[in-house]
């Protein structure tokens, strides 16, 4: 289905998040003096100037940026009536705007974005990833329609819900000291070079949480490097700089293949956590948001029935909950 959106919108949208004309060209595969022509007939048609091309860079005049507002809320609404229309038909079609914090957008949501478009062939998916910070802040803005993260949300602007368990595990080179043992005690993690990730990301307020369950302060800790990626984690952990935690999700195939690290078990502590769908607070999703959402609960064997009836835990076993 072609976008229902007037072009000359879709232009003046372009050089007024751009703030140029010619990146705005450029982004839209046009010419500028093309792009040129467009918002100057969209001037003549609302009749006031949206743009102030007085100085060294444009700027948008109020007009402009009153128009901007709405261009993104009939955006919005006529994705949605795309959406909703191809749905009737059976066939889901348009553009699905995603985040996921670090982990789940390299480990887990690749495969499952395959098997969706597989299923939607005419659905084109983008993908951001960042801390889970920034994937919250994005669906709070609405820059995306779902986001996937793995610590809380801690945002009253969204809701969450689960749809993959996860495990974070020690992990250890070969060549450590740790590596000949089988297991190592909470107190003494406090006074290991700890590899961890950076402020922000949800991993790392999961293990803190955990830590300071058992008597751990956060304060004691030896952090020695800050990383912002699991790959980051598991090189430095590699390479001798310390000890780190990760994703089970992400060593899968590492353990598999032998690389030169081990797991090492905690006494008394096993740190689970599940990953959570992210949405902005309102109606639920609809269209292709919903769509996904379901598709990805369901392919994860999760569904919210699931999480209502637990059974007991195992001693030793932290679990975090939303």
């Amino acid at each position: 289905m072609a976008s229902l959106e007037n072009f000359r919108l879709v232009v003046f949208r372009a050089v007024a998040e751009q703030l140029s004309f010619r990146k705005a060209a450029e982004e839209l595969y046009l010419t500028q003096p093309a792009v040129s022509l467009q918002i100057k007939a969209l001037e003549e048609d609302v009749g006031v100037q949206l743009f102030d091309r007085t100085g060294a860079h444009i700027t948008l005049t109020p007009a402009g940026k009153a128009l901007l507002d709405y261009c993104e809320k009939v955006k919005t609404l006529l994705v949605q009536t795309e959406q909703e229309i191809a749905a009737l038909t059976g066939e889901h079609t348009g553009q699905l705007a995603l985040g996921a914090s670090t982990t789940i957008a390299q480990y887990v949501l690749p495969r499952l974005l395959g098997e969706f478009r597989r299923e939607h062939p005419r659905v084109h998916s983008t993908l951001i990833s960042g801390n889970t910070e920034h994937i919250v802040e994005a669906v709070e803005k609405q820059r995306i329609a779902l986001g996937f993260i793995e610590g809380p949300a801690r945002s009253r602007e969204v809701k969450t819900e689960p749809f993959l368990e996860d495990e974070l595990v020690l992990i250890a080179s070969t060549a450590h000291e740790l590596a000949e043992r089988n297991s190592v005690s909470c107190s003494e993690i406090a006074s290991i070079p700890l590899l961890m990730r950076e402020r922000g990301s949800g991993t790392r307020h999961v293990i803190e949480m955990a830590l300071e369950h058992q008597g751990v302060k956060r304060s004691s800790l030896q952090i020695v490097m800050e990383l912002d990626s699991t790959e980051a984690i598991k090189s430095a952990v590699e390479a001798g700089l310390g000890i780190g935690f990760v994703s089970r999700w992400a060593i899968a195939k590492d353990l598999r293949i032998g690389n030169n690290f081990k797991i090492v078990d905690i006494e008394g502590l096993r740190i689970k956590r599940e990953f959570l769908v992210v949405y902005a607070s309102g109606p639920e999703p609809q269209g292709l948001a919903f769509e996904f959402r379901r598709f990805i609960i369901a392919r994860a064997g999760l569904q919210r029935t699931s999480f209502k009836v637990r059974q007991p835990e195992p001693a030793g076993v932290h679990k975090i909950r939303k």
